[in-house]
């Protein structure tokens, strides 16, 4: 999620009479209070900041749900946070309203904090902060083992990794406007299917899915958790290649060296054992072609679907970690090529 921007307040008197003003007249307690809509994501969900007096919340309005223990956002944020991870408190819900009023975390993301830093090295302690988080995420609520919470129902199997791949490589094709050959468009389906068949043999646990830098506030000191509602079974290096190799910051290969070894220890504190670095790397960098590639795809669908540009100047930097990580994999060359030869890595793709 973009990281929260207070808008124009919403003192329409037409407020009066929606659903929105309803739930919060009754739960707030009165109704002096002021709402403004918020810089949202890529998503549906709509967000609201509400101020009344020196309080304040964000309101999370999308679809109608039922409060039964299925609705992903409430479990996965009930399973987190019962392992301390940091993650808003729930006021308030009305489920037939598709309506949930939350703790409010400010404005401070990890990303605006990293940009605000002349060196990177001031914002290693909050990349440290994210990545206790991660193993709280990864390890504390993996041992629950509960099968009640959304999380443990779904996992990144080979059939999603194949998803996600071939979801970026339709989008890029359609924003380029690009034809595949039917043969190399089997060899780069060969290629993909090694790579997420690899990666789904990977030992699996609760991962976060869209661990990025827009995804992590900064609160009191803290480093807290936000839209983790798709949490589901995957390989560690899913999150740590979310992120260390982030589209919306350039960490050095340094920094992000020093946060992997970090990470490890941190497991290795735990009485988890030790992870042969040779393995643990070859997995990171497959999992960095594999994960990246999708977010290139997410980049691209965001303007073919609705001329969203906003997020198209991030495919360039982000094609790159795709192009330096397929440099580990000689065997992949087909699809390297496949990009290089269509100008992939050098095209710029702001319009």
């Amino acid at each position: 999620m973009e990281f929260f921007l207070p808008m124009t307040p919403m003192d329409d008197p037409a407020i009066k009479d929606t659903v929105l003003y309803s739930f919060l007249t009754k739960n707030i307690g009165d109704d002096s209070f002021k709402v403004y809509q918020l810089a949202g994501d890529a998503s549906a969900r709509r967000y609201y900041r509400i101020i009344s007096g020196s309080n304040t919340w964000v309101l999370m309005e999308w679809e109608p749900f039922k409060d039964d223990g299925s609705y992903p956002f409430l479990s996965v944020q009930n399973l987190f946070k019962k392992q301390s991870i940091h993650v808003p408190e729930v006021i308030k819900v009305a489920p037939d309203d598709g309506i949930i009023l939350l703790e409010d975390l400010g404005d401070l993301t990890l990303e605006r904090k990293f940009w605000d830093h002349l060196s990177q090295e001031l914002s290693y302690p909050f990349y440290q902060l994210a990545i206790d988080e991660l193993i709280k995420i990864h390890y504390g609520t993996t041992k629950e083992k509960n099968k009640k919470c959304t999380a443990f129902n779904v996992s990144f199997d080979t059939a999603k990794f194949m998803w996600e791949l071939n979801y970026g490589l339709k989008h890029l094709l359609g924003l380029c406007d690009i034809k595949i050959s039917s043969s190399v468009e089997k060899g780069i389906n060969d290629i993909f299917t090694d790579i997420c068949t690899t990666l789904d043999n990977e030992p699996k646990f609760i991962c976060h899915r869209d661990y990025h830098s827009r995804n992590l506030m900064i609160h009191l000191g803290k480093v807290c958790v936000i839209d983790f509602q798709d949490a589901r079974l995957g390989p560690i290096q899913y999150d740590l290649v979310s992120l260390i190799k982030d589209s919306y910051v350039e960490l050095d290969k340094e920094l992000g060296k020093d946060l992997i070894d970090y990470y490890l220890e941190r497991r290795s504190a735990l009485g988890l054992g030790k992870i042969s670095w040779d393995d643990f790397s070859d997995k990171y960098e497959l999992q960095s072609v594999q994960r990246c590639f999708k977010a290139c795809g997410s980049f691209a669908s965001f303007y073919n679907n609705r001329q969203d540009k906003r997020y198209l100047k991030y495919l360039s930097r982000t094609l790159d970690k795709v192009r330096q990580s397929l440099d580990h994999f000689p065997r992949y060359k087909l699809f390297a090529d496949f990009l290089n030869d269509n100008g992939m890595f050098e095209r710029a793709f702001e319009l």
